[in-house]
């Protein structure tokens, strides 16, 4: 399996560069330096079984292409590959004599308000997410199936665990039975014998970690002293809700977390800033033809960052904005999409002049 250092080692790098908020000139003290590049493989291995698309590190910080890959991403105006034909001068590392055909306004077309304006859509979704878990954290101790279990009183219904409480039952005294031609609704019988010689099994099996009630054998002569109705549906969607965020807690970036607790708008600062910044440059594309990655807009962006917006305001721009961009892309003069054919022919342009003089 090749690895970053195998590329730098057999010298089949076409370009390096830093990437990110670096490049995008939004970085602070703490940010991290994340590396982008293309590389090219050796011929014997491009003509054998096992392509290498792409190679990254551990933590996905690193990543560089294969120059076939490389340029399916830009014939699909994929906004990460894109700026790296925008990188600013004191952030290329490396730039091959050949990667200097590869340029930005050659492939810039109106593919650029789905893949940066709908990415940035996508951004605003995450911070919505974010900012339901933050305003609306789930309780550290998980509910059970018993939380989602009602009893019938009269013409109404209360909480299972209230309505043995009241009546001084322990959930162990209990057996439920179906009924029959309805769903979640069983017949609750109690076994109030001195030696609980009905056996009844309880309503679930383990209070912890049981996913269902459980049914008892009960005497035919026996007498529901209720009905008990389960809500399947609330109990599976408070169980997806848990475990997503179970699954939010365990993989956020627990720096960014705080950022976002300590500046109290209670969203994630950095993922709208990339939502504005998507949506600017798309903007920019649409009327300029141009793509900017270096920011002129950093003040305006670092400022989302600490938090001085409302996130409801900065939701309502970004809307407006993704309108803005809409309009500006049905009038641009932008062609619809790349020209594949040119494309292709840089490609193997490029690669035919790598291997020529290449040993392999």
């Amino acid at each position: 399996m090749l690895t970053i250092p195998d590329l730098r080692q057999r010298g089949l790098i076409l370009f390096e560069a830093i990437s990110g908020s670096r490049a995008y000139g939004t970085h602070l003290p703490h940010s991290d330096t994340d590396l982008k590049g293309v590389f090219i493989l050796p011929e014997a291995e491009f003509y054998g079984l096992t392509y290498v698309p792409q190679v990254a590190n551990e933590t996905n910080d690193e990543v560089f292409y294969e120059l076939r890959r490389f340029v399916e991403l830009l014939v699909k105006n994929n906004p990460t590959v894109l700026e790296l034909l925008g990188t600013p001068e004191d952030c290329v590392v490396y730039r091959h004599p050949l990667f200097g055909a590869f340029r930005a306004e050659d492939f810039l077309s109106k593919l650029c308000r789905q893949s940066f304006a709908e990415y940035a859509v996508a951004q605003i979704r995450k911070a919505r997410g974010l900012n339901k878990k933050i305003n609306h954290p789930e309780p550290p101790q998980r509910k059970s199936v018993l939380d989602f279990c009602y009893v019938t009183v009269g013409a109404g219904a209360q909480p299972v665990t209230t309505w043995l409480e009241r009546r001084g039952y322990a959930a162990s005294q209990c057996g439920l039975a179906n009924v029959n031609h309805l769903n979640d609704l069983y017949a609750l019988f109690v076994d109030e014998t001195p030696d609980q010689r009905h056996g009844y099994r309880g309503l679930v099996r383990d209070p912890e970690t049981s996913q269902e009630v459980q049914l008892s054998a009960v005497p035919k002569a026996e007498v529901p002293v209720a009905y008990l109705s389960f809500n399947r549906n609330g109990y599976s969607t408070y169980c997806r809700a848990y475990r997503e965020y179970q699954e939010w807690e365990q993989k956020r970036n627990p720096e960014r977390y705080q950022n976002t607790v300590q500046h109290g708008k209670n969203y994630d600062a950095k993922n709208m800033l990339h939502v504005f910044r998507l949506l600017r440059m798309a903007e920019e594309i649409a009327t300029s033809g141009q793509l900017h990655v270096r920011r002129p807009d950093r003040e305006f962006l670092l400022s989302i960052r600490r938090g001085e917006f409302e996130y409801d305001y900065l939701v309502a721009e970004a809307e407006a904005l993704v309108e803005r961009v809409a309009a500006a892309f049905a009038t641009s003069a932008l062609p619809q999409a790349p020209d594949i054919a040119t494309a292709e022919q840089l490609l193997a342009q490029t690669r035919r002049a790598w291997y020529a003089p290449h040993t392999q």
